[in-house]
């Protein structure tokens, strides 16, 4: 390997152990926890949670700042993140995967010189679906209109997502440079290019809506400039850093050439992600219908964001297995990178059950944090049980799709939840809640339904399916 290339997910020297372990099959990821892996893949996992949680904060504080301003405020700015997530950040996230296949693939077949090639590539495409988002973004106001949203609220909605518009180009161009450097395994500076706009975005709202005019608007052009900072700063990282010299040797006509091949895997690859988005996005649509509407959407959008933040731990062990998977493909050592799915999948077990744990025990206080209604933090804790266990189900999953992205399986896993959360889950969700009327309860439960499907789909996909490289150029 090249001097630059970081020792976190290093390969066994020894490459006999590639077949010693493992066999033909996919009972290497059955056997007792390879230590060295498994410690090796937390190194890597650990500043991948903290940059991921850094870069959700930014959005956040300024909703944050915005409704301290009032209650109207604070609506507005909560529906317009929610909006901005389901129509234009997730999508950005999905565009992205497709370099997980082709960047890892290509790094582990020392195709060192494609990874920038694939990157720029990746940022045309990304920066093509902006424009498209940016116009359907203008028409925020009409279409939450058509929703039954509150009409002053959706007024102050759209203008919030106006200012919101410059920092989706560069939240796009931010996921691609991310996967890049994951590809790579060069994390460890990922947690300071992270934290460093996370703090000066604090500040920038601060001024912006306290100190300046601006006030309710100052709150999501602060997003955009700290987003840019973002971009900057890891643009900076990579053209003034030696150990990229062999992966990134500069601007290239030659990455138009790669649209339609990093199309086809990106495509997918956000449909992937935005199914399983919107699903929890119409579980809040739903609550609104119930009696008691008020406290029902308030207690799905509480058990949402607790199944979103307990996600997070699972993406640093995701994104690991990604490129692990990735990597050992594109070096033809397909029983290692079976091997590394198997480390990744108990890891995701044992941090879901420390996540849930810590629930069980704490859900009073972690429900205090978003209500001071006895009866919503009572609710809650009803729900406790049933959102343990799609805390778990959720962690191996989590690894499962980042596996099918180290493999370049997208479509596939694009049908699979396709078909799992609107074939099984929703339906199921529908009935429980308003036929059977458990509402709150019976949403969460055709969700664990919907959930378990995917996973036991993509258990099938991984079992089953022959692994082997992407065609790569």
């Amino acid at each position: 390997m090249p001097e630059y290339t970081a020792p976190l997910i290093a390969k066994p020297a020894d490459d006999a152990v590639d077949g010693s372990d493992c066999g033909d099959n996919n009972g290497c990821w059955l056997k007792v926890m390879d230590w060295e892996e498994a410690k090796n893949q937390i190194l890597y996992s650990i500043p991948m949670i903290v940059t991921n949680v850094a870069y959700y904060c930014i959005p956040l504080v300024s909703a944050m700042f915005a409704g301290h301003l009032g209650e109207v405020e604070l609506a507005a700015a909560n529906l317009a993140n929610s909006w901005a997530t389901v129509t234009g950040f997730s999508v950005m996230i999905g565009l992205s995967g497709a370099l997980e296949t082709l960047c890892g693939q290509g790094f582990g077949a020392k195709l060192y010189r494609m990874l920038g090639i694939y990157l720029q590539a990746s940022c045309l495409i990304s920066i093509f679906f902006s424009i498209l988002i940016s116009i359907l973004w203008l028409f925020t106001e009409p279409i939450l209109l058509i929703l039954q949203q509150d009409p002053q609220v959706s007024k102050m909605a759209a203008l919030y997502i106006k200012y919101l518009i410059p920092g989706l180009f560069a939240y796009g161009l931010l996921n691609n440079v991310l996967r890049f450097l994951q590809t790579q395994s060069t994390v460890s500076p990922l947690v300071l290019c992270s934290l460093v706009p996370l703090i000066l975005h604090i500040s920038i709202t601060y001024l912006l809506v306290r100190s300046t005019s601006l006030a309710f608007i100052g709150a999501p052009l602060a997003v955009s400039i700290s987003l840019w900072i973002s971009v900057l700063i890891l643009a900076g990282y990579v053209l003034f850093t030696q150990q990229f010299k062999e992966t990134w040797q500069g601007f290239s006509l030659e990455s138009f050439d790669h649209i339609f091949v990093s199309s086809k895997l990106a495509l997918p690859s956000a449909a992937m992600v935005c199914l399983e988005y919107w699903a929890f996005e119409l579980l809040v649509l739903l609550a609104g219908t119930f009696p008691n509407s008020e406290i029902m959407t308030s207690l799905i959008a509480m058990c949402e964001n607790t199944e979103t933040i307990a996600y997070m731990f699972t993406y640093g062990i995701s994104a690991a297995a990604s490129t692990r998977v990735s990597t050992e493909l594109g070096a033809k050592n397909i029983n290692r990178a079976k091997k590394a799915m198997g480390e990744s999948l108990k890891l995701s077990i044992i941090l879901a059950l420390a996540v849930v744990l810590a629930l069980g025990f704490g859900h009073h206080i972690w429900a205090g944090f978003f209500s001071n209604s006895q009866v919503i933090i009572n609710e809650y804790a009803s729900m406790t049980p049933l959102l343990v266990i799609s805390i778990i189900v959720d962690s191996v999953q989590g690894v499962l799709s980042g596996v099918a992205r180290g493999c370049g399986w997208q479509h596939l896993a694009m049908y699979i939840n396709l078909a799992m959360f609107y074939l099984i889950g929703m339906p199921v969700a529908v009935a429980l809640a308003f036929l059977v009327k458990l509402y709150a309860k019976g949403l969460w439960i055709g969700l664990i339904c919907g959930l378990s499907c995917q996973t036991g789909g993509l258990l099938l996909l991984v079992y089953l399916n022959k692994w082997a490289q992407v065609e790569l150029k």
